[in-house]
């Protein structure tokens, strides 16, 4: 039994890639949280979407708050320990029956993190069921190691290279992983997963943190940031600070930084693929 997932849970982890639904906080929360994210979208004229959507913790303290909430993080700590950074996070919207979806891809492409062992956890702040395009899986395919992929760049695939597995993967079987709002799914940074176009009349929005052990690295030539969310720190990074107001002038500089320097790092690294 661990912090917050049981013991069936985290064999169904290791065995599957996955586990989902996981309860974080209530759906007026979430809503609240919701809030925040569109009154901010309404103020900049613009949605936090493709181009417009990493590491929002590093602008909002309500994000940062999420990325550090017990429920969360106790769950990461039973997958991969107690020492953790949140390496990297992206927002994940899907406007009412919009074209807009997500192609079979492994989250570990272009991120060159020694050893691979990072969790996502995706934090539903709207209801995602299948209609809505939750994820769907490939139980198992974490055990594939890392995937080749190309890249596609049609308009209307949210991944911000349209990475997507290339070579021959046997998904004759997939599950898919609906979460309400308020809750997360829970998956292996290898996992082969997609998400369909949201058919439904509300907007689908969800945070994907990605997390690792402090002790990890990454190979780029850039020295990346992270946050330390839990335990120690092991150096590998640089620390980014939580924010301490919203879109304040330094959280700006800091997360253009900080935005930069992976980006920098991940065309590198996709660049030697």
């Amino acid at each position: 039994m661990g912090k917050k997932l049981t013991q069936d849970m985290i064999e169904q982890y290791r065995e599957k890639g996955y586990v989902s639904p996981v309860d974080v906080f209530s759906r007026e929360q979430a809503a609240a949280y919701l809030g925040k994210l569109e009154s901010f979208e309404a103020s900049q004229g613009r949605q936090l979407t493709k181009g417009f959507n990493f590491k929002p913790h590093l602008l909002f303290p309500w994000v940062a708050e999420i990325a550090r909430h017990p429920a969360v993080l106790d769950a990461v700590e039973d997958l991969i320990g107690p020492d953790i950074l949140l390496f990297h996070l992206s927002v994940w919207p899907k406007n009412p029956h919009d074209s807009a979806f997500i192609n079979w891809h492994q989250d570990a492409t272009y991120f060159g993190l020694d050893p691979s062992t990072q969790v996502t956890a995706w934090v539903a702040l709207s209801d995602a069921s299948i209609e809505a395009g939750c994820m769907e899986v490939v139980p198992g395919s974490q055990k594939l190691g890392q995937l080749h992929h190309g890249q596609n760049h049609k308009d209307n695939i949210l991944l911000s290279k349209g990475q997507t597995v290339d070579v021959p993967f046997d998904r004759s079987h997939t599950e898919f992983m609906p979460v309400s709002a308020g809750q997360m799914s829970l998956h292996d940074t290898f996992l082969v997963h997609a998400s369909g176009p949201n058919n439904t009349d509300r907007r689908r929005v969800g945070l994907g943190f990605s997390y690792i052990p402090a002790s990890s690295r990454c190979v780029s030539k850039t020295r990346l940031t992270a946050s330390l969310v839990r335990g120690r720190d092991y150096g590998h990074f640089d620390l980014e600070p939580a924010p301490a107001v919203d879109n304040g002038e330094a959280e700006r500089a800091i997360h253009e930084d900080a935005v930069r320097r992976f980006r920098t790092a991940n065309d590198e690294l996709a660049a030697t693929y």
